[in-house]
């Protein structure tokens, strides 16, 4: 029985075409290689290795990992930061990801090699048969061409997709492409961040992990389940610190906290069980002694509670809780202690936004 080494960049472009070629190659075995240094950050890397072992347990197709050798990317498209999709970068990466497939195709005993990136809209079929062809070559290896996105291949990819609930990204992966990308959308590129405090943020790739994780616990234990999309209004604090008297001090914003200046002035004018209200802006100041009544929590101090959040949507509910709306953008800072007449300057530099997520519904 001879083998196929498939390299795979994502489960949306190989859960068809692996079909489709266990179809047209019905008496090969075919193996699954994900080998993709070039998806940023890793925690997006993670998530779609994930749904691509879950593709793979849905086919029946094994799965090997390659390894994230992200130094080593930045290394070879080093100059090629500013080209366009399907440009120079993009040779270079296809180089590298068929060169280390071919490398662990003759490593397993396999015959020949593909690459489910054929299957991308985004992807230039022409120059990535020429690219495994001269590779194959140099390893003696077959390449294998097919362009299964043709005629009804989108559609049926697309369906694939859906049926079984796999994980559509909305980036090629690759952090140059990713900042092209949501410049021309003019979109804040939340990919990218995270918080110091590690918190899982609401349509973060962390958030979509979670999700993923429960898709495949559901799917392992035959509950059924559908994905549903829901838009929201959306948060990221970009940049914030308070000055008391002159001194920065330790201060944690809770979610939508907003300045329009994004900078702020003023004293403590009333002070009403650990509550402190600025005359300006609407400003609240909570001390963490209030903040531990109102949470049930025992925090030391301010700077603890930095490194170790509460959860997102609890948060919000002491704004609520807080501000008694639902809808408040007032700025709320948490500090150790504060004093009538405290002179106070913050700043401030936060967005909110319309966004889209997923969530699971099980079917009752």
């Amino acid at each position: 029985m001879s083998k196929i080494l498939v390299q795979i960049c994502c489960s949306v472009d190989s859960h068809y075409f692996l079909e489709s070629l266990r179809g047209d190659y019905p008496d090969d075995e075919i193996v699954g290689f994900f080998y993709n240094p070039n998806i940023h950050p890793f925690s997006e890397y993670m998530l779609r290795y994930k749904d691509v072992e879950f593709s793979c347990k849905l086919l029946g197709i094994t799965l090997l990992d390659g390894l994230y050798d992200i130094d080593k990317w930045y290394e070879i498209t080093k100059g090629y930061e500013n080209e366009p999709e399907k440009g120079e970068r993009c040779s270079v990466c296809f180089d590298d990801r068929l060169e280390v497939t071919a490398l662990k195709a003759r490593e397993i005993g396999c015959d020949s090699f593909t690459t489910t990136l054929l299957m991308s809209p985004l992807k230039s079929q022409e120059k990535l048969h020429n690219i495994g062809l001269q590779i194959g070559e140099r390893y003696n290896l077959g390449f294998i061409y097919k362009d299964y996105r043709s005629g009804q291949g989108g559609i049926n990819q697309s369906k694939a997709v859906k049926d079984n609930r796999l994980y559509r990204q909305n980036y090629c992966g690759c952090m140059y492409a990713l900042n092209a990308q949501r410049v021309s959308q003019n979109k804040l590129n939340v990919e990218l961040m995270s918080p110091i405090s590690q918190q899982i943020l609401p349509n973060s790739i962390e958030e979509r992990l979670e999700l993923f994780a429960l898709r495949d616990e559901y799917h392992s234990k035959n509950i059924e389940f559908f994905i549903k999309k829901v838009e929201f209004l959306n948060y990221r604090l970009l940049q914030a610190w308070v000055s008391k008297n002159k001194t920065i001090i330790p201060s944690y914003f809770l979610p939508f906290s907003y300045l329009k200046s994004q900078n702020s002035k003023g004293k403590i004018e009333f002070i009403k069980d650990g509550i402190g209200y600025l005359n300006k802006n609407g400003i609240m100041l909570v001390t963490i002694e209030k903040f531990n009544l109102l949470a049930n929590k025992d925090y030391e101090n301010t700077a603890y509670l930095m490194k170790n959040p509460l959860l997102f949507e609890e948060e919000i509910s002491l704004r609520r809780i807080l501000t008694k709306e639902s809808n408040s953008l007032s700025p709320i800072v948490i500090v150790d202690c504060m004093e009538l007449d405290d002179s106070i300057e913050i700043r401030l530099n936060s967005t909110y936004f319309i966004d889209t997520k997923e969530q699971l519904e099980t079917i009752s």
